[in-house]
């Protein structure tokens, strides 16, 4: 009897490891089915689901020159694509639209704020004017985004006593 891959046949399991199961092929020939190639399913003990002496068909998926076969249950067995599908969760699907410069962030204080997206003026004679507007605006939010960092900090400096004006 000539053993190839892609075959399927009929064998009897002759001895059960950790990390798979022997099966006797007939002939004089043992191959092994790792863990792995047992089910579709995760499998904590072998035990749970061969013993010695069941009659199981198999699928030959390796054949090496030292003469090992590997042997696999769960390709043996004929299961619709459509059914692995279904036992699989869904992926993620990532949202495609462009969210640039409409995110919401949060201030320090928990409160939803919106982003704004920058623009630039079409008018030359306004530029500086924009200019000026954008820098005061930029110093203005820094300013406060520092002292509430300032004042947000100053309770979670170690030593003894109260707050630090």
């Amino acid at each position: 009897m000539s053993i190839e891959v892609g075959a399927k046949l009929q064998g009897k399991v002759s001895g059960i490891t950790n990390f798979g199961a022997f099966i006797d092929l007939g002939a004089g020939k043992t191959g092994l089915v790792h863990i792995s190639e047992v089910s579709n399913g995760y499998i904590k003990d072998i035990h749970d689901v061969l013993s010695v002496g069941d009659e199981v068909t198999i699928k030959v998926i390796s054949v090496n020159d030292d003469g090992k076969i590997g042997l696999s249950i769960r390709k043996a067995q004929e299961q619709p694509a459509e059914s692995n599908e279904e036992q699989r969760p869904k992926r993620y699907q990532k949202d495609t639209r462009d969210t640039r410069d409409t995110r919401d962030t949060r201030d320090n204080r928990g409160r939803a704020t919106q982003k704004k997206p920058f623009s630039r003026s079409q008018s030359s004679n306004n530029h500086k004017e924009d200019f000026d507007s954008l820098m005061s605006s930029f110093l203005k939010d820094s300013d406060d985004r520092l002292t509430s960092l300032k004042r947000n900090t100053e309770g979670k400096r170690g030593g003894r006593g109260g707050r630090r004006s």
